[in-house]
C-alpha cells in the first residue's frame, strides 16, 4: 500500500518514506527522467546499480505515440516493458499542452493536438488520460493539467486554473471507477497551478489539498519566471499543502533550484537538466560546473571527481572525457549523463543526511552556491 512517513524537519525541510508496492523512497528524491521510456543513454542496471536512482519518470504524452498503449499493455506494462523493478512515476501531458501551443486546442472537455511525429490528431481527456496510466501501470499518476506560460494575463492564468480544478474532479471520479491492472497499487497526485500570482496558487493550493489524495504535486512553475518568484510561490503553496503527503515540484531544476526548495519543504523533483547539459559536455560537481569541452581541461589526467562514489567518475579522467567530446564519440555524453544523474541522487542524499542532523539550514545555502559556480 502507499504511503509516506515523515522522519525528520529542519526548518521546513523535510526527511521521510514514500512506500509502493515496487520499492521504497527515500525522500527528499530526484527522479531521471524517462521520457519514451528510457533515461536516454543509461542502461537500466547503471540506472539502478550505479546511479542508484530509487524511482524514475515517464511521458503520458510520448508513451501513448509511441511505442502505443497496446505494446505496454501486451508487454504487462510499463515495468515490464523497460525492465525495470523500481516505482515509475507518470506525467499526464499536461506540460506537452504547454510546449506544444501551436498544435494544440484546449476545450472544456480536453485538449485536442497533432502528433510531432506524424501530424494525426489526437484528444486527451481527464478521463482517457487515467486510461492511458492504467495501461502504462506508473505507481504515481499524475492527473491532466494546464501549464499555462509565464506572462500571461492574469485573467488567463485564472480561466485556467479553474480549468484544471475542473478536470480534477473528473479525474478523481474516473480514478475511482477504475481499477489498476496489473497487480500493484497506483495513486493519483492533483497539480496546483496558479501561475506567480500569490491570490491565485493559494486558491488552488486550498482548492486540491481539500482533496485529501494521496499526495501533491506543485505545477505551472520553472516555465521562465525569476528564481526568487519560484521558490515564493513554492513557499507559500508548501505553507498549504498537507504535512502528512509528499510534495513534487514538477520540473525543477538546477542543483541550487533542488536545494533551496528543499529548503521550503518540497520532498520530490525531477527534471532534463542533467542529461540534456551532459550532452552538451556540462557536468556538475560539489567544486561548480565544468564545461568538458574547454581547452583547459586537455591535459588534465586528473579523474573527473576523485572523490565520487562512483567508480566511473574516479576512473575516467578529464582529458579522456574532453577527448571523446571533441571527437564526437558517443561515449562522452553518456558517461556525462552518467556523471550528472549520479551527482543529483548524491545531492539530495546529502540534503537527507542533513537533515537528519539537524544541520541543512546551515548547510544548503553554502552547497548550492558552491556547485553552480563556473570552474
Amino acid at each position: 500500500m502507499f504511503a509516506f512517513e515523515l522522519h525528520k524537519t529542519d526548518g521546513k525541510a523535510r526527511a521521510g518514506l514514500i512506500v509502493t508496492d515496487h520499492g521504497q523512497i527515500k525522500t527528499p528524491i530526484f527522479m531521471p527522467v524517462g521520457t519514451v521510456g528510457t533515461v536516454k543513454g543509461i542502461l537500466p542496471n547503471i540506472l539502478r546499480n550505479d546511479i542508484q536512482a530509487q524511482i524514475i519518470l515517464g511521458n503520458t504524452y510520448h508513451l501513448y505515440l509511441r511505442p502505443g498503449l497496446e505494446v505496454i499493455r501486451t508487454a504487462g506494462g510499463l515495468h515490464k516493458f523497460i525492465h525495470w523493478n523500481r516505482p515509475i512515476l507518470t506525467d499526464s501531458g499536461g506540460y506537452q499542452v504547454y510546449s506544444l501551443a501551436p498544435i494544440r486546442k484546449i476545450t472544456d472537455e480536453g485538449v485536442r493536438f497533432s502528433s510531432h511525429i506524424d501530424g494525426s490528431y489526437h484528444f486527451f481527456t481527464p478521463e482517457n488520460v487515467i486510461d492511458i496510466e492504467r495501461i502504462l501501470g506508473s505507481d504515481i499518476m499524475m492527473a491532466l493539467d494546464e501549464c499555462p506560460p509565464y506572462g500571461a494575463q492574469k485573467s488567463y492564468i485564472e480561466q485556467s486554473m479553474h480549468l484544471t480544478h475542473s478536470w480534477l474532479e473528473r479525474s478523481i471520479k474516473h480514478f475511482h471507477k477504475t481499477q489498476p491492472l496489473y497487480a500493484h497499487e497506483q495513486v493519483l497526485f492533483p497539480i496546483v497551478q496558479g501561475g506567480t500570482f500569490p491570490d491565485l496558487r493559494k486558491q488552488s493550493a486550498e482548492y486540491i489539498a481539500e482533496k485529501d489524495m494521496a499526495g501533491y504535486a506543485i505545477g505551472g512553475l520553472a516555465v521562465g519566471e525569476p528564481e526568487e518568484l519560484m521558490y515564493e510561490m513554492v513557499d507559500l503553496t508548501c505553507s498549504i499543502l498537507p504535512s502528512h503527503k509528499p510534495r513534487y515540484l514538477m520540473g525543477v531544476g538546477t542543483p541550487a533550484n533542488i536545494l533551496h526548495a528543499i529548503a521550503l519543504g518540497v520532498d520530490m523533483f525531477d527534471c532534463v537538466i542533467p542529461t540534456r547539459n551532459g550532452r552538451n559536455a556540462w557536468l556538475y560537481t560539489w567544486d561548480g560546473i565544468i564545461n568538458i569541452r574547454n581547452k583547459k581541461w586537455q591535459f588534465d589526467h586528473s579523474p573527473i571527481d576523485e572523490n565520487s562514489p562512483l567508480e566511473l567518475d574516479r576512473t575516467i579522467t578529464k582529458a579522456y572525457l574532453r577527448h571523446l567530446f571533441v571527437a564526437e564519440e558517443m561515449l562522452g555524453p553518456i558517461v556525462a549523463s552518467i556523471h550528472n544523474l549520479a551527482f543529483f541522487l548524491q545531492l539530495v542524499q546529502k540534503a537527507r543526511e542533513h537533515i537528519l542532523l539537524g544541520t541543512f539550514n546551515s548547510w544548503y545555502k553554502k552547497a548550492a552556491e558552491q556547485c553552480m559556480q563556473k570552474l
